[in-house]
């Protein structure tokens, strides 16, 4: 009983893991094409550098410090949340995710040597690798089914709600 209570919890928690995985996959390259634009190839380069210089334990202080200048940020966005600037919010929220998220993976590309040093670091790595396995594998069987509805292959509801959805915009083009 209490398994199937928690299940969609799991399911739910797994969905949120596997959009910041799917955030850190797509925005690395990203970052990679900014730094490759902007002169901070040279930046990451002097960074490279300071970072092999550096003990494991000083390279996670390297790691963590971008993280603190955009907690801020992310205050500013609860305070206009809590003031009922929903649209300003939601723009600063996700503008510091997907900064954070950014930063945070060219930060990372830097320093994971160094930090893959510290067994305890590359044991939490493992584990992280692990879960997003699990979460894509808890989510995959949802994704598939979502894939075969929106499809509409002539079977099941999702072929009707499409002819209903088809019908729908016809006759709100015909109203035009």
């Amino acid at each position: 009983m209490l398994r199937r209570v928690l299940q969609p919890v799991w399911v739910l928690l797994a969905i949120i893991f596997l959009i910041e995985a799917w955030l850190w996959d797509h925005l690395e390259p990203i970052v990679a094409k900014v730094v490759a634009a902007i002169p901070l190839a040279r930046f990451k380069h002097w960074l490279t550098e300071r970072v092999n210089a550096l003990s494991p334990a000083m390279t996670l202080i390297v790691f963590a410090v971008p993280i603190v200048p955009l907690f801020p940020l992310k205050l500013v966005g609860l305070w206009l949340l809590a003031h009922e600037y929903w649209t300003s919010a939601v723009f600063t929220i996700v503008f510091a995710k997907l900064v954070g998220v950014g930063v945070t993976a060219f930060v990372f590309d830097v320093t994971r040597h160094k930090l893959l040093e510290m067994h305890w670091f590359e044991r939490i790595y493992d584990l992280v690798l692990k879960v997003r396995a699990k979460a894509a594998e808890l989510v995959d069987p949802i994704k598939r089914r979502i894939r075969e509805l929106i499809a509409g292959d002539g079977e099941g509801w999702s072929s009707r709600t499409l002819r209903l959805i088809q019908r729908f915009r016809k006759s709100v083009h015909q109203a035009r």
